[in-house]
């Protein structure tokens, strides 16, 4: 082990069991289901004050000491400067890049006694910009790197498994300034550096990580890499090409070449006459799959969404004859984008429906990609008033909709089975509350137009990846390999933002050209608290935690047998003097306990090496010498030779 798990230039810390407070348990917390969960509050880590939020006892105060110190060791290390901004922020600044929307719910907000909108911050993308714009002035100035790590807060409707999904956690976040994207200085050499501090700051941490291709999200951005650890208990499906390395998450995640159906997209005659169904209660897909007796994979599943542009309007009011004012809907300015003198501006279309096969998800990163521009789930109220049948819309009603795009996925674009060699069997939404249709074809029910083997049939319709990947897909890095599905769980994320933030907030400076240009932004987040539960997950057992020793509340346990044998606790004293020395942390359970809880406890909290002191180690001038990830039996070890014994151990 380096020593960046034991600082042996450092004197490591001494405690006794019974003198800090750690409060151990037989019994879960009724709510708890995550290992991680389960055994953080049994093993005394931490308690729950409401959902979501937790105290952070000494044990794991001092882990998250531990994942701070290294993250802190390698940002710096990079280049980094470490600062505080504050966790209160105006609203004001949230609204100037829209992200008070896109937050939504999730925010904590509140307004303060002068009735001024304030929030918690969830992240400080504004608060940094706002910083750098008021401070930086100048190319010279770049680039420049700053971090923070710092409680933030998200108001999520479910809050679970304990700290790996909270309403208030501990979070570590970097924003890199730069001139360029490439070159020198650039935002490419920055988002590198951070790649590499990454790599260094979770391999130092003892995890088992994934590094994946991901979308940006909320933060926005051209370019992002999630950070997994991995372990199948974890939350996030990561799709990896086993020829060539290649890792995305299922948002991300491309899927290889698939060659065209024989009758080409569309093609092949109907499987039946189209029969409309009678469904009641049966909106989504498994219902009527158990109503109508068929497989999801016959099913086709429409989802409608709305271009942004459109979305983001909200009704205003102008001025009338000088005293009223007149009330300007959505509607109209929408119709006004779509068909005024500067229609040009925007996209032809407000709506796209997205159709996959009733056994895939839709991708909403890839709908945006294939059309061009941002999507949001349409809200029902307004889909519904362009006459959608939100439930139960089939491929034809673009057809019947103004201003609406249609995209299939390849999937689902097929009228002909070229295994069965029969045509296509197709359930689809009937258009109608509470009615579904059998046998739908697209050549004979879309229409002419769309009968065609062209990607891009008829202006509104177009064929391509809509859907998301899964474990068998073909690799889009081989064409001979298939795609392998592990879980996992995100505890860094690093983005590519550009130049989003500083031109919606004004922030730009001169060039050495003398020229004012937008500042080039990078984004660099870690999970503190989320990385200790995650490490939980993926290092445990029956018995308990398993810490790696870079991120153990304490390297070594020294269990004294008799609590009221004063040469026994001096021997303990003594040894963990020494061990200290050495750089290792050390408790000493000196609890008036029966050896059986003592070993449990010690098991639970899952300290990385256990010293027992009892009559027959002392009687040979020994200790019973236990590594916790062992599962066989302690060994004796002369006392001369512990220190020794617990270095080798720690690598």
């Amino acid at each position: 082990m380096s020593t960046s798990c034991i600082q042996t230039t450092c004197r490591g810390d001494v405690q006794r069991w019974s003198r800090t407070l750690i409060p151990t348990s037989k019994q879960a917390p009724g709510d708890a289901e995550a290992p991680s969960h389960i055994l953080l509050a049994r093993g005394g880590f931490i308690r729950r004050v409401a959902a979501g939020v937790y105290d952070y006892l000494p044990l794991a105060w001092r882990t998250l000491r531990k994942i701070e110190g290294i993250v802190r060791d390698e940002l710096n290390a990079a280049g980094a400067s470490e600062l505080l901004l504050p966790a209160v922020a105006p609203m004001d600044l949230l609204e100037l890049t829209g992200r008070a929307d896109e937050y939504g719910d999730l925010l904590f907000s509140f307004t303060d006694r002068h009735n001024r909108d304030v929030y918690l911050g969830p992240t400080h993308e504004e608060v940094i910009t706002d910083l750098a714009r008021g401070t930086i002035n100048s190319y010279k100035q770049l680039p420049l790197n700053l971090y923070q790590i710092q409680t933030k807060f998200r108001d999520e409707f479910r809050p679970r498994a304990g700290l790996l999904r909270c309403r208030e956690f501990i979070m570590k976040d970097a924003y890199s300034f730069h001139m360029d994207v490439d070159g020198p200085g650039g935002l490419g050499e920055g988002y590198d550096a951070m790649y590499s501090a990454y790599e260094n700051i979770f391999t130092r941490c003892g995890l088992d990580f994934s590094i994946v291709e991901a979308e940006a999200g909320p933060i926005g951005g051209s370019a992002s890499h999630e950070f997994m650890v991995n372990c199948e208990s974890g939350e996030d499906t990561i799709l990896t090409c086993p020829a060539t390395g290649y890792a995305a998450n299922v948002e991300k995640c491309e899927i290889g070449e698939r060659a065209a159906p024989s009758k080409g997209w569309f093609g092949g005659g109907p499987s039946g006459n189209l029969d409309k169904v009678h469904t009641p209660e049966c909106p989504g897909i498994e219902e009527v799959c158990k109503f109508l007796k068929v497989k999801p994979r016959h099913m086709l599943k429409t989802v409608v969404f709305e271009v942004e542009e459109f979305a983001k309007i909200e009704t205003k009011f102008v001025a009338g004859d000088g005293k009223i004012s007149l009330r300007v809907s959505r509607e109209q300015q929408v119709e006004e984008m779509l068909n005024g003198p500067d229609s040009g501006l925007y996209p032809h279309f407000r709506w796209v429906v997205a159709v996959v096969r009733g056994d895939h998800e839709v991708n909403e990163g890839k709908v945006r990609d294939l059309i061009g521009h941002n999507v949001v789930l349409a809200e029902s109220k307004c889909a519904e008033a362009a006459g959608f049948s939100i439930g139960y819309v089939s491929p034809r009603a673009p057809v019947k909709t103004d201003h609406c795009f249609l995209l299939v996925d390849r999937d689902a674009a097929v009228g002909f089975d070229d295994n069965s060699g029969k045509p296509m069997f197709w359930v689809t939404g009937g258009d109608e509350q509470d009615y579904h249709v059998k046998h739908f074809n697209w050549g004979r029910d879309l229409g002419s137009d769309a009968a065609t083997e062209s990607a891009d049939a008829s202006g509104f319709v177009r064929v391509g990846d809509v859907r998301n990947a899964e474990a068998g897909d073909p690799s889009p890095r081989d064409a001979g390999a298939t795609l392998e599905a592990h879980r996992g769980i995100e505890v860094g994320h690093i983005f590519k933002l550009g130049d989003k933030y500083s031109r919606a907030m004004d922030f730009a400076i001169m060039d050495e050209k003398q020229e004012r240009r937008p500042v080039v932004m990078g984004c660099y987040g870690i999970g503190v608290s989320r990385t200790l539960a995650a490490c939980v997950e993926m290092s445990h057992d029956e018995n308990g935690i398993v810490w790696p020793m870079a991120l153990a509340p304490y390297h070594v346990i020294i269990t004294v047998m008799k609590a009221d044998d004063a040469n026994a606790i001096g021997v303990a004293d003594n040894l963990a003097g020494e061990l200290a020395d050495a750089g290792f942390d050390v408790l000493i359970d000196d609890r008036d306990e029966r050896a059986g809880v003592k070993f449990k406890d010690a098991d639970l909290i899952g300290v990385p090496i256990r010293l027992t002191i009892g009559d027959r180690a002392l009687a040979e001038d020994s200790v019973e010498f236990k590594l916790r990830a062992d599962p066989g039996k302690g060994e004796l070890v002369k006392m001369s030779g512990v220190v020794a014994a617990c270095q080798k151990a720690a690598g």
